[in-house]
């Protein structure tokens, strides 16, 4: 209990161990087990956030916290966890400018970056060029088709209006042309927008105007590419990407650091030529800049990521389907010695998190029956379309392993255990875990 305190603090080892009292002198638990249970029932860390496997064969999966950091990543974290030089010249001992070996990276990896800087995510850095570039109640020209809306309910639309700016859509939801961009270009007009269309696809009877044609029109040309991919990849030719985007005359490049990228939570500002270096300067300056920078965590994080070997979705996208089958044999061949009946099948994977929209490519997957859960992981699995759901489950008191609630009983793998409360939630009937691209194999 000692080493628990000092891990987790007292007062939370303090309520574990009264808890377990309280289960013995009702007779749930013998005395001799108090400290046990106790002990059992606490956390690796003193978080509430939990490891999970991410079998949904969703590559950026936003609710389990889109991509995983690398090693490398990792390391940098511990190296910025304590007193570092984020904002020190180390050679005068003064002070010096923020994220330089990060911001660096940046202009590294995107051939044609002339300037970047760093926001809190990729929604702070588009609302930050509105608010820069705008927010005295200039015009940004943007298509009605590109009015989109992102995560949790928040619209394009509102949170350009929000910073101060005015909007000017044009064209309609399925077409916009050249000529409704020229005609809406007056004196109030700030900048051009596009807004990549990141998590849908719109087919049919559609038009749209590249980054190229707009650039010739005059105004400074913004484009919000989103999943941050910085170069383009094989796999994923429709996925605009930051270098080619810059390259085909944008200004200005706004992107996710949490998507393709693989890094952490971040906005990616990127400028392109002398004009868009000095937008990015101007954009820095903004006063509310100083509200939405980066801490020191996530520039050592995203220079890794940028900087490092490849990420963990880089490696997820490179994957030789034959070793991802090899993957899926294996765990279905664990499964079933853990005695679940598991097999490889076939499915396909996407990338997810508000990337590569309507892209999916074959992959394996190991499929197992509902209400078996063999490790104390958690894993997010797939249910698939017109799988009835199962019974519910208890937990064990001991090792915390569930059990289907038509086997109530003490735990298989505990046989000291004897609750067998139900817990609230439904486990799915049909369920699989896919051994993809997406698939971290921790």
């Amino acid at each position: 209990m000692a080493g628990a305190a000092a891990r987790l603090g007292r007062p939370r080892v303090k309520r574990a161990v009264v808890a377990a009292q309280q289960d013995a002198r009702a007779g749930r638990i013998a005395p001799e087990e108090v400290a046990a249970v106790a002990g059992a029932s606490l956390p690796a860390a003193a978080t509430g956030i939990r490891a999970v496997l991410n079998a949904s064969g969703v590559l950026l999966h936003t609710n389990l916290g889109r991509a995983p950091l690398s090693a490398a990543a990792v390391d940098a974290l511990g190296v910025a966890a304590g007193t570092c030089d984020v904002e020190l010249d180390l050679a005068t001992g003064r002070r010096g400018p923020r994220g330089t070996d990060a911001l660096a990276a940046l202009r590294d990896a995107v051939p044609g970056a002339g300037a970047a800087w760093v926001a809190n995510n990729g929604a702070a850095a588009l609302a930050l060029v509105c608010a820069a570039l705008a927010g005295t109640g200039r015009e940004v020209v943007v298509s009605r088709g590109q009015l989109v809306e992102i995560g949790d309910g928040f619209r394009i639309p509102e949170l350009i209006e929000s910073t101060g700016a005015r909007l000017r859509p044009v064209g309609t939801t399925n077409r916009t042309h050249l000529r409704d961009y020229a005609g809406a270009i007056g004196p109030d007009t700030a900048f051009v927008l596009v807004v990549h269309p990141s998590n849908f696809v719109v087919t049919g009877f559609v038009s749209a105007v590249g980054v190229r044609e707009l650039a010739g029109l005059g105004p400074p040309v913004v484009v919000d590419i989103g999943s941050g991919l910085l170069t383009p990849h094989p796999l994923l030719p429709d996925e605009p990407d930051a270098a080619g985007t810059l390259a085909d005359g944008a200004d200005l490049v706004t992107a996710s650091g949490d998507k393709l990228l693989g890094g952490p939570q971040a906005g990616l500002l990127l400028g392109g030529g002398d004009r868009g270096a000095a937008l990015v300067e101007q954009v820095r300056r903004f006063p509310l800049a100083r509200a939405m920078r980066v801490d020191k965590l996530t520039l050592a994080a995203l220079e890794a990521s940028v900087a490092g070997p490849p990420t963990p979705v880089r490696q997820f996208l490179d994957a030789d389907p034959a070793a991802l089958w090899a993957r899926a044999d294996t765990l279905a061949a664990a499964l079933v010695a853990d005695g679940i009946d598991a097999t490889a099948t076939d499915t396909v994977a996407g990338v997810g998190g508000g990337g590569a929209p309507g892209w999916s490519c074959p992959a394996p997957r190991s499929r197992c029956p509902s209400g078996t859960r063999p490790h104390c992981v958690p894993v997010t699995r797939r249910c698939w379309a017109g799988s009835p759901t199962g019974a519910a489950c208890s937990t064990c008191g001991r090792c915390r392993r569930r059990r289907t609630r038509r086997s109530p009983g003490p735990c298989a793998r505990c046989p000291g255990d004897r609750r067998t409360e139900p817990c609230t939630s439904s486990a799915p009937r049909a369920t699989s875990t896919t051994a993809s691209p997406r698939w971290s194999g921790r």
